[in-house]
C-alpha cells in the first residue's frame, strides 16, 4: 500500500476513535472521497428492509437515498458478503443509477465485530475501470474504520 494511502487511512483512524464518525459522518465521507479522489463516496446504513444513506460526500444527495436490500450494487455485495467493483456501470443492469456522470462503482460491505453486515460504503469515479487493488484495500480498512459507527 502507497505510503498516502497508509497516511490518509491514519487521518481517518484518528478521526474516528476521537468520536468524529457518529456525529460527523459527512466528514468522514469527505476525506475518504478526498483521499483517493474519488466523484462521490457515501455511506449507507443496512435496515430490515432496505438500504438508507446515512452521509454523503458532498450536497447533492444520491437518486436513491433508500431502495430494498435485494436491489443495486449494494444488494449484490450484501448477498455475496463481499465487495462488489464495477469498471463500467452502463454495462451492469444491477446498477441503480446515482449520478448521471458515474461510470465505475466499488462498493465494501461494512460488517460489525459479530460479522453481521451494517452498512455499504460506495464510492464513484467518472472515470471507466477507476478501481483498483489499491483502492480495494484503502476503501476496506475504511469500513473497517467506520463501521461501529452504523451498529
Amino acid at each position: 500500500m502507497k505510503e498516502s494511502t497508509v497516511k490518509d487511512l491514519q487521518e481517518l483512524g484518528g478521526f474516528v476513535l476521537a468520536g468524529g464518525c457518529s456525529k460527523r459522518m459527512k466528514q468522514v465521507a469527505q476525506m475518504i472521497r478526498k483521499a483517493s479522489n474519488y466523484r462521490w463516496v457515501g455511506v449507507y446504513k443496512v435496515t430490515k428492509k432496505e438500504f438508507v444513506i446515512m452521509a454523503a460526500s458532498d450536497e447533492e444527495p444520491p437518486a436513491y437515498p433508500r431502495f430494498p436490500l435485494t436491489q443495486g450494487l449494494c444488494g449484490a455485495a450484501l448477498e455475496a458478503r463481499k465487495p462488489v467493483i464495477v469498471g463500467d456501470v452502463r454495462q451492469d443492469t444491477r446498477y441503480l443509477p446515482t449520478f448521471h456522470t458515474t461510470r465505475s462503482e466499488i462498493i465494501i460491505p461494512m460488517m460489525n465485530g459479530h460479522h453481521h453486515i451494517v452498512g455499504m460504503l460506495d464510492a464513484e469515479s467518472e472515470k471507466l475501470n477507476a478501481f483498483g487493488e489499491e483502492d480495494q484495500q484503502f476503501l476496506e480498512r475504511a469500513a473497517l474504520l467506520i463501521a461501529h459507527c452504523l451498529a
